[in-house]
């Protein structure tokens, strides 16, 4: 849970200072942040914002206006459904995929698929806290994955 995180300014910049340099540090060429729904937007508007860049968010299905793709994949629970504009995201323009958490992966796994459709370069996933019992990023293959806490 992030909340008490957001609730303290201090706390809240430390943070968005700690992830821009790391991105700054990892990536000297970056087009966008991806965002996902919902508390990946609140960790990467700013981020983008301080990097000078745009964001770019991945949706539940049906919130998003104008052409999309679309992607269904299974959660622990049932099944989910996400999107992003189909205009996004240029193929070969660079981006960091945030979220708060990374738990089984499904949700990061399906974002960065849907990124891969549009041919976007995925430079990693970014998230605060990874829950590493649960192998999400086993899930990721290939795609790099960094998180600032770790939790077994």
């Amino acid at each position: 849970d992030i909340s008490p995180l957001l609730k303290d300014p201090v706390a809240f910049k430390a943070l968005i200072d700690l992830l821009e340099d790391h991105v700054r540090a990892s990536f000297p060429k970056i087009d966008f942040i991806v965002g996902l729904d919902s508390r990946g937007f609140l960790i990467g508007t700013p981020l983008a914002q301080r990097l000078g860049i745009g964001f770019v968010p991945v949706r539940k299905k049906g919130k998003l206006p104008g052409a999309t793709e679309s992607i269904s994949y299974s959660l622990e629970y049932g099944k989910a459904e996400l999107e992003i504009q189909s205009d996004a995201v240029e193929p070969g323009q660079k981006v960091v995929i945030v979220d708060d958490l990374l738990a089984t992966g499904g949700t990061m796994c399906a974002a960065s698929e849907l990124l891969k459709r549009l041919k976007a370069e995925i430079l990693e996933c970014l998230v605060i806290i990874e829950l590493k019992a649960l192998k999400g990023s086993e899930k990721l293959n290939s795609i790099p994955f960094y998180s600032l806490l770790q939790y077994d």
